[in-house]
């Protein structure tokens, strides 16, 4: 055979080992991150329940999912164990990594702009003073409008039923 033919399947054997070689690896860190909970650590089953650790066995895990409320799982229905603090910002609400108040939005609009003047009311009279041009004519503006044009068809001749401008 010549190495021309062989050459697709080679290609094809070298996909399908580096498929499944990332695959394996995804499985053992999957392995890797069930086997290192402890009990008390935040998880979320595959299902997207999520609850807290209460013991681990060999091939199932013990889960309080709220007061009272103990559910037996599989090991390999963990999709995930989550940080203390991913756990409490998603089941609690609970933010504890308060960085700084620039990423927070005021209650109101005043402190959006920013304005040389330390007195807000001059800047808002001021502001009012101004005329806003809408592109809406006045009402004498619209009255002049429709009397040149009543004008313009008056100065024409009027048309009768048998007349027509087709030459």
């Amino acid at each position: 055979m010549n190495a021309y033919t062989l050459l697709p399947f080679i290609v094809l054997i070298a996909a399908m080992f580096l498929m499944t070689r990332s695959a394996k690896k995804k499985q053992q860190q999957a392995a890797q991150m069930r086997n290192e909970m402890q009990p008390g650590s935040g998880v979320r089953t595959i299902g997207g329940m999520y609850a807290t650790v209460k013991e681990v066995n060999e091939d199932t895990v013990l889960l309080d999912a709220g007061p009272g409320v103990e559910l037996l799982f599989a090991k390999n229905a963990i999709g995930a164990v989550l940080t203390d603090d991913e756990y409490n910002r998603i089941v609690h609400g609970v933010e504890h990594d308060l960085k700084s108040d620039a990423g927070l939005v005021p209650d109101d609009a005043s402190s959006l702009t920013e304005t040389d003047e330390t007195d807000g009311s001059a800047a808002a009279a001021a502001a009012s003073d101004d005329k806003i041009d809408l592109g809406k004519k006045d009402a004498a503006e619209d009255a002049d409008a429709a009397g040149a044009a009543e004008a313009k068809a008056e100065d024409e001749p009027k048309k009768s039923d048998g007349d027509s401008d087709a030459k």
